[in-house]
């Protein structure tokens, strides 16, 4: 039996899986990643002689919007129009015949929501939720084109900013307790998909699962810290992997 005939196995009989996915999910939509390997920002310092980190920080946000907003644009129109592949589409379909399905992503491009995914906790919010920095208004939007540099809040004219987690910010307490109150009842399998798991927030779940006995699979075509404590690490893209698992979900039934 192959890695990916075990793995099906495991999720034929599962009641409760989660997904814990990163940006090489959506990497696979053509999504670019902020560095590395054709990433935006391989360079180490922008324009205005910050990092990509001190650019898209919370405190830049606070201080000079227009600096922070310069790299949203530039963010958001490269991944503008950017569709689910085959690793959301199966996370999605996997609903129609496990009862509960979670996934807990850092992406923050809703991808898996449009992929049809109905339990997602997007821990590091969501680039098409806009709100103001001063009042209460919000809204949804589904692209950036034709927002000012930076957006304007019409209202009050005070600068906006996506509802997403910038560098230096806390996370959501919402999303946190979200995952808590899952982790209430056990997962049957945890798997981690295409994250590098260099945030404990992120790996934590993963380790958890394995300590309560639950089933845990990496799919990653770098190996990670977690990559020795799982049950299944398989060293693939998440389109690639997901289509396997899918594929062997399918012969044996």
């Amino acid at each position: 039996m192959t890695i990916y005939r075990d793995i099906a196995v495991r999720l034929r009989h599962a009641r409760r899986v989660l997904f814990v996915t990163g940006a090489g999910v959506s990497a696979d939509s053509g999504l670019p990643t902020y560095r590395g390997l054709g990433g935006l920002y391989e360079d180490a310092i922008t324009d205005e002689g910050f990092s990509i980190e001190e650019a898209l920080s919370g405190p830049m946000m606070a201080a000079r919007p227009e600096v922070t907003w310069k790299y949203l644009l530039e963010i958001e129109r490269n991944c503008r129009g950017a569709r689910p592949n085959l690793a959301h589409e199966v996370i999605a379909g996997l609903e129609r015949i496990i009862p509960e399905v979670i996934v807990y992503t850092q992406n923050v491009d809703g991808l898996h929501s449009t992929a049809g995914s109905s339990d997602v906790i997007e821990i590091h919010g969501n680039l098409h939720l806009l709100h103001c920095t001063h009042c209460r208004f919000a809204t949804r939007v589904e692209t950036y084109a034709g927002l000012g540099d930076p957006p304007l809040c019409p209202k009050c004219f005070a600068p906006i900013r996506p509802a997403v987690v910038l560098f230096g910010e806390a996370l959501p307490e919402a999303g946190v307790a979200r995952l808590e109150a899952a982790f209430a009842e056990d997962f049957d399998i945890v798997f981690s998909i295409g994250t590098s798991s260099l945030f404990p927030y992120i790996v934590q779940p993963v380790l958890w699962a394995k300590q309560s006995g639950a089933a845990t699979v990496e799919i990653n075509p770098a190996e990670t810290v977690l990559s020795a404590h799982v049950d299944f690490p398989v060293a693939a893209g998440a389109a690639e992997a997901m289509g396997r698992i899918w594929h062997a979900l399918l012969a044996d039934t």
